[in-house]
């Protein structure tokens, strides 16, 4: 294997959408313009969930969610009731690209990158993501690194606490806060440690969107013309330029830089209450339905006589309770396929409070996967295509919320983010199409030299 000197240089965005980098602000974004104009760009395809969790993981190791077996933030342990469990850096047992570039000797630096949590060994250092719980804790590899990190910038920041508020202008200081310091971090280490490799992950962009989409789209249901916080994405995308622009200031002509995010971002018209969805069609029974909103978890369900449940999120998912696989399984295993095609039919065919369907898609895990490992949901659904929320509450007597229920929340997720990929070369800024997310380490072994295995899902970008 030949392994040459050429480094990688990795900027993650979270929740970035092309409409907005490439179609609406480009002009204002001088750097970034700079490393499209010479370089390779365009919509990048997320995985079936767009969301951060697997998405990111997924980037970085060419598996599908199904390969990985993680399917969510949270995922099912067992064929129970007892709930979903959190995915961290122990879930993973698939390598990824620093994985792999370690244990080939070259030097690697990750911030950041979700999923890394708790901190694994790798052949240079690593500061956790947003899903450690706090800065008390280990968060670095090596654990020495800490104070490194805490010294640099001044306190780190893992994430926007409660970015899910109306304390709007709290959440706006923390944003550009947080951003700061990692930005100066990453910087930091550019200049201090030995690296082959660098990746970076910057969240802020994602709280922004969530925290200020309807200011900024005049199609949001819950829109304020004239508000003061109508430029505060773009203003906030600009100071991002700035940082980018410093940053790869540091960085040679022998650099391979990629900007990514995992997904992209639109307006939240609303939320579809899946679990009670489910009760007025029949599919889910309870012992008692409660006086107010009430999330899943704290509901008493009649298990015996109840055929299907969801879990709330950007994206819904739906367990059947069959018998022989769940304790108190209802659905006859010869039954299974009917009811989900049933369930299919039914939630495609949804209709908004106007009677016009909603675009709903609903997926089969083993038709979008190769392999499912651990325990697929039994149907992952987009409600109107992921311009609607999944709520898991029940108790408001209606399948339809304007809010949240986990706080205010302005954008949904979409299935495009963005890649950039520029190295030095006058290449022609040529916008390419058809790109995945499994492209990206493909592309990023290919550089460096190091041969693609072969169970790698995506091809390099050329």
């Amino acid at each position: 294997m030949v392994i040459n000197k050429k480094k990688v240089f990795v900027l993650g965005l979270d929740s970035v959408p092309p409409e907005l980098i490439f179609d609406r602000w480009l002009d204002q974004l001088p750097n970034i313009q700079r490393l499209i104009a010479h370089g390779r760009y365009g919509e990048m395809k997320s995985t079936i969930p767009a969301i951060t969790c697997p998405a990111w993981m997924s980037m970085m190791t060419s598996a599908n969610p199904g390969r990985l077996g993680i399917y969510g933030f949270r995922n099912r342990l067992r064929y129970d009731y007892e709930g979903l469990s959190f995915a961290n850096s122990k879930s993973l047992h698939v390598e990824t690209v620093w994985n792999i570039l370690s244990r080939l000797g070259k030097k690697v630096v990750v911030i950041g990158v979700p999923m890394t949590y708790p901190p694994q060994p790798v052949n240079g250092c690593m500061v956790t993501c947003f899903m450690t719980p706090d800065t008390k804790g280990e968060y670095t590899y090596p654990p020495g690194l800490k104070a490194e990190v805490e010294a640099v910038s001044g306190g780190y920041m893992l994430d926007v606490v409660e970015f899910r508020s109306e304390n709007k202008e709290s959440i706006l200081k923390d944003i550009y806060a947080m951003t700061e310091k990692r930005f100066r971090l990453t910087r930091h280490f550019i200049r201090s440690k030995e690296w082959d490799f660098f990746m970076m992950v910057e969240m802020g962009t994602d709280r922004i969107h969530h925290a200020f989409w309807k200011h900024l789209d005049d199609d949001h249901p819950q829109h304020v013309p004239g508000s003061k916080y109508q430029h505060a994405i773009l203003n906030y995308y600009k100071y991002l330029d700035k940082e980018i622009g410093e940053t790869c200031k540091l960085l040679n002509d022998d650099t391979m830089i990629l900007v990514v995010s995992d997904h992209g971002a639109k307006r939240m018209m609303g939320g579809i209450c899946i679990n009670e969805w489910l009760l007025q069609n029949g599919y889910l029974k309870l012992v008692h339905y409660p006086a107010g909103s009430t999330p899943f978890n704290k509901l008493i369900v009649d298990w015996g006589n109840t055929m299907v449940w969801g879990e709330g999120g950007y994206y819904g998912r739906l367990f059947m309770n069959v018998k022989g696989r769940e304790p108190k399984g209802v659905i006859a295993p010869q039954h299974y396929e009917h009811v989900r095609n049933e369930l299919i039919k039914k939630l495609e065919d949804l209709r908004d409070e106007r009677g016009n369907t909603i675009h709903t898609k609903v997926f089969k895990p083993e038709d979008i996967y190769s392999t499912c490992n651990g325990i697929p949901p039994d149907l992952i659904v987009y409600y109107g295509d992921l311009s609607w929320r999944s709520i898991g509450n029940v108790g408001t007597r209606t399948i339809w919320a304007s809010e949240n229920d986990t706080g205010p929340d302005d954008a949904n997720h979409a299935q495009y983010g963005i890649f950039i990929k520029h190295h030095g070369k006058a290449l022609d800024g040529l916008r390419l199409q058809g790109v995945t997310l499994y492209d990206i380490a493909p592309t990023i072994l290919s550089y460096m030299g190091v041969t693609v295995p072969e169970d790698m899902e995506g091809k390099v970008i050329q």
